[in-house]
């Protein structure tokens, strides 16, 4: 049996778990979510009142989705209850980032400033301007948004210049020697 999987998720006070067939709803202080779990596993309250995901056989592709399916549930779970956070940091002599808005504007070095729009359900904050956080309930948005905005530039390998995750080490090359 999956190790992952086979761990019930504890439902702490002032969560409210829906279970509906295959889709879970988890109603929190800080929001709701949702999710349709694949169609082999199940997902049901045990006598404790935690969540247990379940899944036929152990076939293999019923085991992959079983262990999945629990870490989903889990992340619901700290979702509503603590929500989740990605630290970032600019480096890049004129890169800097301001909140207008709802909306982050970044220069890049390029001849335009870069609007991120807020999606629902995620907040920027800005600490200076240089460092920011990506903050929502559902971790899959906030990680998305977060590589999106990595991605408007890249940290340079020569240089190190660009948007990272805080304290991500970035692999520096050697540049060329001249003569």
């Amino acid at each position: 049996m999956s190790r992952i999987g086979k761990q019930p998720v504890s439902v702490p006070a002032g969560v409210d778990v829906t279970i509906d067939g295959q889709n879970v709803s988890v109603k929190g202080p800080k929001g709701t979510l949702e999710l349709t779990v694949a169609e082999p596993i199940t997902v049901a309250r045990n006598e404790d009142g935690a969540i247990v995901v379940t899944r036929p056989d152990d076939e293999r592709h019923n085991r992959s989705l079983h262990g999945l399916s629990r870490t989903l549930v889990a992340n619901l779970v700290t979702g509503v209850t603590e929500g989740y956070t990605t630290k970032m940091e600019i480096f890049g002599v004129g890169y800097r980032v301001q909140l207008k808005g709802s909306n982050l504007e970044f220069a890049l070095g390029y001849s335009h400033p870069v609007v991120i729009e807020a999606p629902e359900g995620i907040t920027f904050a800005v600490q200076a301007p240089t460092k920011f956080t990506v903050s929502g309930i559902d971790k899959q948005k906030v990680g998305q948004i977060s590589a999106n905005i990595r991605r408007l530039r890249r940290p340079d390998p020569y240089k190190g210049k660009g948007v990272r995750y805080e304290g991500e080490q970035i692999r520096r090359k050697v540049g060329k020697t001249g003569k």
